[in-house]
């Protein structure tokens, strides 16, 4: 590292349609990419790259996403947030900057996350919602999507509900909570844990919808989450009704999952 760089926090959040997720891609505007640019038109040219503290698919959003990136231009961090406010794209913003101690990453550093999943529980669409909630025209039993959530709570390996490609180096997981609700139309399913494999909370919510039609038990996710085998799982379910609620970072690395 240079001496002189300094680490650097982010709270961002976004509105993840039209964008193609968090990564940078070959063809297509992502996350990362409209963070670089705007953050490199506020550093005077100089490229940056930023951290997140995972990856977000296609349609995902963001309410209080952390990132982190380093650089040698000196900026206070009100001049950060109003920078990058001003040179996101609208569906961005950043909610909060401030400078971080050395060596942070945001991936590496962080303890723990809420995932909120939203169900749109009616027979007619909300077209104001269109993109940010799952649309389901049928009614689902929400106390035995519940029952059956907190069956998947604990240190287990996932690799029912891991989806090819996914890069980590093993498939256990520790879900702290997991818990369904009604909120009015909307069913909420929300999951906090240590990490999260590839696309894990879509298909824990693809496999609970499918408790909640009666077209699977409630104990049937045990046995589902013991065979450690994806196509014992249900859907996955669409992107767009995913939401980062918020991370929780540490003081120091975690091992890398």
């Amino acid at each position: 590292m240079d001496a002189s760089a300094q680490r650097w926090k982010l709270t961002l959040a976004w509105d993840g349609a039209g964008f193609l997720g968090w990564q940078r891609q070959p063809q297509g505007l992502t996350i990362q990419q409209a963070v670089e640019d705007a953050l490199s038109r506020i550093l005077g040219g100089q490229a940056v790259t930023v951290t997140a503290s995972g990856r977000t698919d296609t349609g995902v959003h963001a309410i209080a996403q952390i990132a982190s990136f380093e650089t040698t231009i000196r900026r206070e961090p009100d001049a950060v947030v109003r920078g990058l406010n001003a040179n996101l794209p609208q569906q961005i913003v950043c909610l909060h900057a401030e400078r971080a101690p050395d060596g942070f990453d945001a991936r590496r550093w962080t303890r723990r996350k809420l995932y909120r999943y939203r169900i749109l529980s009616r027979p007619v669409r909300c077209p104001h919602r269109q993109g940010r909630v799952w649309h389901l025209r049928y009614r689902l039993d929400v106390a035995a999507m519940a029952d059956a959530a907190r069956r998947l709570m604990g240190s287990h390996d996932f690799s029912s509900f891991q989806a090819s490609g996914c890069s980590a180096k093993h498939p256990d997981r520790t879900l702290e909570s997991a818990r369904v609700q009604q909120v009015d139309d909307e069913v909420h399913l929300e999951f906090v844990g240590n990490g999260f494999l590839r696309h894990q909370v879509r298909i824990m919510v693809g496999t609970l919808v499918d408790v909640g039609r009666g077209r699977a038990t409630v104990s049937s996710v045990s046995t589902i989450l013991t065979a450690a085998d994806r196509t014992a799982a249900g859907q996955t379910a669409p992107a767009h009704g995913l939401w980062l609620v918020w991370v929780e970072v540490g003081d120091a690395p975690r091992r890398r999952q």
